[in-house]
């Protein structure tokens, strides 16, 4: 039988990015395959990599009128890091939701089912997906509440899991009044771990202590450097994830650390403090270079990466599954989503739009909805 819809694509060839919506036909699913109507998918910095890359979103040229494909020009200096991905054309997008509407043999329990899940490809009509990348939603759950039940909510978990392996016993967040940073607040109270978060605004400080956060401070402060390092000195926090990337506000974090310890030690030493502190970076809100001053922080640290799905893999299927048993059993409390805007696939392609959720503005989270257009 199979279905025939709608996919979000994103292709790089010529110097050009195009977003178009190409018509896809899903073939009847496998034995161990389902196919999900997809009624919810959201946007996450994390889609907008693959969504609009290096793109200049200053120069949308629109194609065959309203709905058509939507053309931008990338700077030269940018093509390099997108070399191995010219002339594909990419479905896009992590996670969604839906109702499974058929089912192969072994995964027949599932049909009529609502799930979430994760693969890639969600910004589509239909999604065809193994059955073991989704969880059923518990009864009542809407296709809004699973959405995103995926990347933020096992990354917060993924942090505090890194901490914990890691002997680190508090934490440091940028961007921490994100959708994912309030979640990571909510774990960290659960759990018991402090966490220090930094903001660049009073109002999203506000967002954080209307949760119970301990220590935010405002990186838009002139005392940011002195109330950071009092924050750090208070939790012995040795372990900061980063969304931000660029520029000095790592390093400041590393030198805050490194002060904190320094403090503590009964005698001076010239490389400074014993105990090892960890920057890691897992966004890029700031494309600009990192800049370490790595002088200010001695030489017991560490500076990576850090991305959910080589975590994962790393931690196990025993580790994950008792990640994702917690994001279902507080699905609706530590881990809900707020959307600040509903969308359908075809408003995902104006410039308008476009250019308003590729801001990444704290509190506006859009969601797309097929079925609105």
């Amino acid at each position: 039988m199979g279905f025939t819809g709608r996919e979000l694509r994103s292709t790089i060839d010529d110097g050009k990015l195009t977003l178009s919506l190409e018509q896809v036909r899903i073939d009847d699913p496998a034995d161990d395959e389902i196919v999900v109507r997809v009624e919810a998918a959201p946007i996450n910095p994390s889609d907008l990599g693959l969504l609009l890359g290096p793109a200049d979103i200053a120069t949308p040229e629109r194609r065959d009128g309203r709905g058509g494909s939507l053309t931008f020009d990338i700077p030269p200096a940018r093509l390099a890091g997108v070399a191995a991905r010219l002339g594909q054309s990419m479905p896009v997008g992590n996670e969604g939701a839906g109702t499974v509407v058929a089912a192969g043999r072994n995964a027949a329990a599932l049909e009529g089912r609502r799930v979430g899940m994760i693969g890639g490809g969600m910004y589509a009509d239909y999604r065809r997906i193994k059955a073991s990348e989704v969880i059923p939603l518990p009864e009542g759950a809407t296709a809004a509440s699973g959405a995103s039940m995926f990347v933020n909510p096992l990354t917060a978990l993924g942090f505090v899991e890194t901490a914990r392996r890691e002997g680190h016993k508090a934490i440091i967040h940028t961007a921490a009044a994100s959708n994912l940073g309030q979640m990571l607040q909510k774990v960290c109270l659960r759990d018991g771990i402090p966490l220090v978060n930094i903001v660049r605004s009073t109002q999203q400080a506000d967002i954080l202590n209307e949760i119970g956060a301990a220590h935010v401070v405002n990186s838009k402060d002139d005392d940011f450097a002195a109330r950071l390092a009092e924050a750090v000195e208070q939790t012995g926090a040795t372990l900061a994830f980063d969304a931000i990337g660029g520029g000095t506000l790592g390093s400041d974090i590393m030198q805050a650390m490194e002060q904190a310890q320094v403090r503590a030690m009964p005698e001076y030493n010239r490389y400074g403090s014993p105990v090892f502190k960890q920057l890691y970076i897992y966004g890029a809100l700031d494309t600009s270079p990192t800049i370490l001053n790595r002088l200010a922080f001695g030489f017991q640290w560490g500076v990576s990466g850090w991305l959910l799905f080589p975590f994962l893999q790393k931690a196990g299927p025993e580790v994950v599954a008792r990640l994702r048993r917690r994001v279902i059993d507080e699905l609706t409390t530590t881990f809900a989503s707020k959307y600040t805007r509903v969308i359908g696939l075809a408003e995902a392609l104006e410039p308008d739009v476009l250019q308003a959720y590729e801001r990444k503005a704290t509190g506006e989270k859009f969601l797309i909805d097929p079925s609105a257009g």
